[in-house]
């Protein structure tokens, strides 16, 4: 059967490869060896190929006639073709040229897949070991594969690996939907088929690491491709209920923080329009979520200017109600009573806010007016405008105006009905506490039992005066000139001044101005006689306790029988029996400059066995492996136990029989070695709840080769090659 591989592909090798380039190209192609996954006849169909190539290669007179082959092969020019991308029925491009390819018997299948996915070939790996699955075309049941069982699972194996690779390169990519379908595509096969639970906990543990990535991509799609943002909706949604909430400690297995959830929270916000937002917050406000309600705050007020909807505004106040008894929230209360014509409302709240920057822009744009409305009229159509609309969607280049929003019969109608503020609640407490973030555990009541009810109309002449007073104060904020002003430290980064944006109060905001000072009670208990008192108690119970002592002590002397017999030494610096010291584990000692011993190798080779019991046992004491490791196989191995600690799965190693074989040793090198071993290994095993999984589990008999480098007078392992 033709595979599209050549020999120079094979070994790594430019066409223009000396000999010694060939033979070192041959050599680090053996001590690379795949997953420990594979079966043994993979890993010998892959060596057979390894060496075909070499003996190929290494032959002069083979070597020019394969490469006169080679040659014509590689440089047929395509046929010229009006089309940009002319392809076939399959998706193939038609007018591409032939691949070199070389011909390989059927029981050397397994090894082309397994080095053309070690090539990086993801694709062409899954178009060639497609057919030869359980549902494919092609069937393995002839024998002429070798064992089907055997090598089915290897093709599955190699499959789903192509799988994981080439989703971690769309990754890389940004094509985050792309990725998400290859890994999936790669569990499912591997779920269908029952076969490897660690690569199937590795795809689901790059899953939900890609989920954030994901959502963004997909709510960032234009609104009339709604499917797909829908879908960004649902993983959004899974996250949340995962986590808890938004400032919730659940796991949702993605590695971000709170800290970083609620910044991707705040990036994702520009993605979503004024109703995504608000249907969302007001849902997560519910759990309940102080973050949530905040976040509700701003989608409320965005959407209740901007579509001309009071009664959104006046939900927004609502909640803040709840915000303010831990966090200075006077801002956006000013903002909301102003936007509901409630003026003196809003001129008292003002007052109270603790953020004095903000305040001084205020001030300085109210000069020359007996109240802060003029500046606040100012600060609010900024604040709308810099630090509320560019994270809406629908919102980031409308223009912000309080002289058309006024203007709008829908809002007069609606604030003509609206009663006073002083009629509607009890003034709001100030903040008892600052805490860091926004605050959690506040409980707002439900949206719907929030909403204004329709009480009778105020009469004309109230109504007349309160859009006078707001007409008014526009006016004069209009005729005042409206220079450059310091921004408020509660604006996002990089935004002009207003109240905090969500990204600062949610997430930033801690140590709020301290609590107002209180006076002191007139008429209350003087404080030298509290005292007095106070030390009269301590002294009456100091004598009862040593009456009582003594009392006790009395009837123990009097009445007590003392034990018969020899009574047994015991002290707490002597235990009772002994106890054996525990057995010296073995460590990877300090070699001495000079030869590679037998001992030696072998205490090597036990360092090796147990620093890989810790690393990949239920401790995942990872941090084992530099002191026996090195280069790149230290890398690929510290990879396979970061993934067994991310996911809780682990194996139970033993060998009852090790025996060193030779050990290769010379003066001419003395710092490098080689070790030929005959282990017998038994791997047991577990899921992350400890459950032990007999069919992944196994007994083998091997003969290795240990290739040691001496680095610090210590030898360490740098490749390792089963025989």
């Amino acid at each position: 059967m033709h595979i599209p591989l050549d020999y120079y592909r094979i070994l790594g090798l430019p066409i223009q490869a000396t000999d010694d380039q060939l033979q070192h190209a041959h050599r680090d192609r053996m001590l690379q060896l795949p997953r420990r996954e594979y079966s043994e006849v993979a890993i010998a169909a892959r060596r057979q190929l390894i060496d075909e190539a070499h003996d190929v290669l290494s032959d002069a007179a083979q070597r020019q006639t394969y490469d006169a082959k080679f040659l014509t092969s590689s440089y047929i020019p395509a046929i010229p073709s009006s089309d940009d991308a002319a392809t076939d029925d399959s998706g193939d491009r038609i007018n591409d040229p032939p691949l070199p390819s070389i011909d390989i018997d059927a029981n050397q299948l397994i090894g082309a897949l397994l080095i053309l996915l070690e090539l990086g070939e993801y694709e062409l790996v899954l178009k060639l070991g497609r057919p030869y699955l359980s549902s494919g075309s092609s069937s393995l049941d002839s024998g002429q594969f070798g064992d089907p069982t055997v090598v089915g699972a290897d093709i599955v194996l190699t499959l789903a690996l192509a799988c994981l690779e080439l989703g971690r390169e769309q990754w890389h990519q940004n094509q985050y939907e792309n990725a998400a379908e290859s890994l999936e595509t790669g569990l499912e096969l591997l779920v269908k088929e029952g076969l490897f639970p660690g690569v199937r906990g590795e795809m689901q543990t790059e899953l939900f690491k890609l989920r954030p990535y994901r959502i963004l991509e997909l709510l960032g799609l234009p609104e009339e491709q709604e499917q797909e943002r829908y879908r960004g909706f649902q993983l959004l949604q899974t996250m949340l209920q995962e986590r808890g909430g938004i400032d919730g400690s659940g796991n949702d297995r993605s590695g971000l923080s709170t800290d970083d959830f609620l910044r991707f929270i705040q990036q994702l916000r520009s993605y979503l329009t004024v109703a995504e937002q608000q249907l969302l917050f007001e849902r997560e406000a519910k759990r309940p979520s102080a973050v949530a309600a905040y976040l509700a705050v701003y989608a409320l007020t965005a959407g209740g200017f901007a579509y001309q909807q009071p009664e959104l505004i006046y939900q927004a106040k609502s909640l803040l109600a709840d915000l303010s008894a831990r966090q200075d929230v006077s801002l956006e209360h000013a903002i909301c009573s102003l936007l509901l014509g409630q003026t003196d409302d809003a001129s008292r709240v003002v007052e109270q806010s603790q953020e004095t920057e903000a305040l001084n822009i205020i001030r300085r744009q109210s000069q020359g007016s007996p109240d802060l409305l003029p500046g606040l009229c100012f600060y609010a159509e900024r604040w709308l405008q810099k630090d509320v609309f560019p994270f809406f969607r629908d919102l980031a280049s409308r223009p912000v105006s309080l002289k058309t929003y006024f203007a709008n019969p829908t809002v007069q109608a609606y604030l003509e009905k609206l009663p006073a503020a002083s009629e509607t609640a009890a003034p709001w407490p100030a903040p008892q506490s600052s805490l860091p973030g926004l605050p959690n555990g506040a409980a707002p009541t439900t949206l719907e039992q929030r909403r204004p009810e329709q009480r009778p109309a105020q009469t004309s002449a109230m109504a007349g005066a309160r859009r006078s007073e707001a007409a008014s104060s526009l006016q004069v904020a209009e005729r005042l000139p409206r220079k450059p002003s310091t921004r408020s430290r509660r604006s996002r980064p990089g935004s002009g001044s207003g109240p905090a944006s969500p990204s600062t109060r949610s997430a930033v905001q801690s140590n709020a101005a301290g609590s107002a000072k209180r006076s002191s009670r007139s008429g209350g208990p003087r404080l030298d006689r509290l005292l007095l008192l106070g030390g009269a108690a301590l002294l009456g119970l100091i004598l009862l306790w040593v009456v009582l002592n003594r009392f006790f002590t009395w009837v123990d002397q009097r009445f007590a029988t003392p034990l018969a017999g020899e009574q047994l030494e015991i002290g707490l610096t002597q235990p009772v029996v002994t106890i054996p010291d525990p057995p010296t584990p073995i460590q990877n000692e300090p070699a001495p400059d000079g030869e590679l011993t037998q001992p030696t190798a072998e205490s090597v080779v036990q360092s090796w066995f147990a620093a890989k019991g810790e690393a990949l046992g239920d401790t995942h004491n990872i941090e084992a492996l530099e002191s026996i490791l090195t280069g790149d196989l230290l890398a690929r191995w510290e990879g396979q136990a970061a993934i067994a600690a991310s996911d809780g799965w682990y194996w139970e190693y033993d060998y009852p029989n090790l025996e060193v074989l030779a050990v290769d040793w010379s003066d001419q090198t003395p710092d490098l070695a080689g070790v030929d071993i005959a282990v017998t290994e038994d791997g047991t095993f577990h899921t992350a709840d400890g459950v032990a999984v007999p069919a992944e589990s196994y007994t083998t008999e091997l003969q290795v080769r240990y290739s040691l480098v001496r680095e610090a007078s210590q030898w360490k392992i740098e490749a390792i090659e089963i025989l």
